[in-house]
């Protein structure tokens, strides 16, 4: 059972090592349809094909000269200069880039992911973990959850959650249970409540999942108090953490960006419980799909067994690996913090237009990172006297795929992240995309309809 005690290991003489949980702690933590997964027997030979004086006559893997496209050449802009600068890959990173390879990732991609982590989060080599690369964050998450939960098993789920990320757990018949969220993230004395009461027949949870940096939906950062608490309920109750941090780049609030789980971990009494997932679709491509896994050995190697489809695009990582070194740290530093800045003043354009069409209609706060706002729909006038006599504000649902996509606008829905399929008066909005004239236009369309739902005329200078 995944909350039994968990043993120690000791490497050495490194402090680190004698806090760094022992591979076989995560036994009970793997699925038994990952268990049951045997490695690819081709891939498995693979090694002993760069043995000096080996002639390999191994894998069907076709010969590059009868591919078509014979040269690359792309424009990269320089995060300082703001000039682009022209790229040519060689004859040797193209052959590569048109090939197969291996399903962890292209070594040296790993090797500079590994240096970033050290230069984002203060993560070193020997400390337990390594790291794997996947088809964007989504298609880690996918095989990472696969890899650690049975029928049956209990996943937490801070709620409202990133709505995508529902089915995949929902595919695997674990139980989820939801775990409210503030202005401050995760509502750490409700989790510790929910724990502390745990049926003493009932296997603890293995896992949980959050997003701790500008939140899908809520946009909400994690505070560091916060975060420090759900180390230790961590530790207390013997759980992963799931971090999924897509916006970790994307953060432009006022206050210093606090360190991220995965730092944190590396400062508490045992380290190896925090599953990171980073994605760089937000701030180098969405479609280049690359996402990056770090994570303790045993996990890495219970994901790397659900990867079937042979790798990771290797076109993606050559390009990855050559726009990454050509930057080098400090410059993709330079590039994440412009892109940060960038969605700051969307979100203040978004909000200023807020403020002006639904003050009194909607409740909020400001996000510090990523995409969204995440806001409440006031329904009902507050002298409603049914408004309050049975706790029930209304069905934001009901109004957007109704009144509202009449009226020209569309949103998501709150009732789309809570894994219950609660009804909910909140509503995401998405201010990423659209120019000024046309959010402006989208938040008149979505007052017009408020006000009908409130029986109101409008009264706004527009």
């Amino acid at each position: 059972m995944a909350n039994d005690s968990v043993p120690l290991k000791r490497v050495g003489n490194d402090p680190q090592s004698t806090r760094t949980l022992s591979g076989m702690s995560y036994e009970a933590f793997i699925s038994q349809s990952s268990k049951r997964r045997i490695e690819d027997p081709i891939r498995a030979l693979f090694p002993l094909q760069d043995r000096p004086g080996v002639i390999s006559l191994l894998a069907g893997i076709p010969d590059a000269s009868i591919f078509p496209i014979t040269s690359l050449q792309f424009t990269l802009r320089d995060p300082v200069s703001r000039e682009d600068v022209p790229i040519t890959l060689t004859d040797a990173e193209l052959s590569r880039a048109l090939q197969y390879s291996g399903g962890k990732g292209l070594p040296d991609l790993i090797d500079w992911f590994v240096g970033l982590q050290e230069f984002s989060h203060g993560r070193r080599r020997g400390e337990g973990w390594d790291i794997t690369l996947g088809a964007g964050s989504s298609d880690l998450l996918y095989k990472a959850i696969h890899a650690l939960l049975d029928p049956g098993d209990v996943a937490l789920i801070e709620t409202p959650v990133y709505a995508s990320i529902i089915p995949v757990f929902h595919a695997t018949g674990c139980e989820m249970i939801e775990i409210g969220t503030d202005q401050y993230g995760i509502d750490a004395q409700g989790l510790r409540d929910v724990l502390d009461s745990w049926p003493a027949s009932k296997p603890k949870p293995k896992v949980l999942y959050t997003v701790p940096y500008g939140c899908n939906p809520t946009g909400v950062t994690s505070t560091l108090e916060r975060r420090l608490e759900i180390l230790e309920l961590a530790r207390r109750h013997n759980f992963l953490i799931l971090e999924d941090d897509p916006y970790y780049y994307l953060y432009y609030g006022s206050a210093p960006r606090p360190p991220s789980y995965f730092a944190l971990e590396r400062k508490q009494p045992e380290m190896g419980r925090v599953v990171r997932f980073d994605s760089f679709s937000k701030v180098l491509s969405s479609g280049m799909r690359i996402g990056v896994l770090s994570a303790p050995q045993a996990i890495i190697n219970a994901v790397i067994l659900h990867t079937m489809n042979a790798q990771p695009p290797t076109f993606t990582q050559v390009l990855s690996l050559v726009m990454l070194k050509f930057w080098g740290y400090e410059k993709l530093l330079a590039h994440v913090t412009r892109a940060a800045e960038f969605y700051r003043v969307k979100r203040d354009v978004f909000e200023a237009l807020m403020q002006k069409y639904l003050t009194g209609l909607a409740e909020w706060n400001t996000p510090e990172a990523g995409m969204f706002f995440w806001f409440k729909l006031n329904l009902q006038k507050h002298e409603d006297p049914e408004s309050d006599s049975n706790g029930y504000e209304g069905d934001s649902e009901v109004i957007i795929r109704t009144k509202a996509l009449e009226n020209g606008v569309i949103a998501l829905p709150g009732t789309v992240f809570h894994p219950s399929g609660r009804k909910t008066t909140y509503v995401r909005a998405s201010f990423s995309l659209l120019p000024e004239e046309q959010v402006e236009e989208a938040l008149k369309r979505l007052r017009t309809v408020l006000l009908q739902v409130r029986g109101e005329s409008d009264k706004v200078d527009q």
